[in-house]
């Protein structure tokens, strides 16, 4: 069972990134998916994950309503649209599935997102 994420980068801040992460080596789409982001000297935190059949969303209080999740379950994937991009956004952002909320089952190795003031 593997996550692998993608998209992470250098932006500048007020600007926008979408990270992927595909799922392979099993079935998720009756997972929930999410994701969770840990900064230089801070403990991994939970940013948002989505129910298996997209219906049920749940984001952090730090990135509401400037982050989306998203699903599809039919390539085994999920999205995380970020948008206003603040330098505090900096961290590692970590792809996770869970059989059962809020148990995480299996994490990615990691994304960068780097937002520069």
């Amino acid at each position: 069972v593997q996550l692998v994420e993608s998209g992470g980068g250098l932006v500048q801040a007020g600007g926008s990134l979408r990270l992927s992460c595909t799922a392979s080596g099993g079935s998720f789409s009756t997972f929930a998916l999410g994701w969770f982001r840990q900064a230089p000297g801070k403990e991994r935190e939970f940013i948002a994950d989505i129910s298996w059949k997209g219906g049920q969303k749940h984001y952090a209080d730090s990135v509401k309503s400037r982050f989306t999740i998203s699903r599809d379950n039919a390539r085994n994937m999920v999205y995380l649209q970020m948008n206003n991009l603040k330098p505090e956004d900096t961290a590692v952002y970590y792809c996770t599935a869970s059989e059962r909320l809020p148990d995480v089952d299996y994490w990615g190795q990691g994304t960068q997102v780097t937002v520069s003031s």
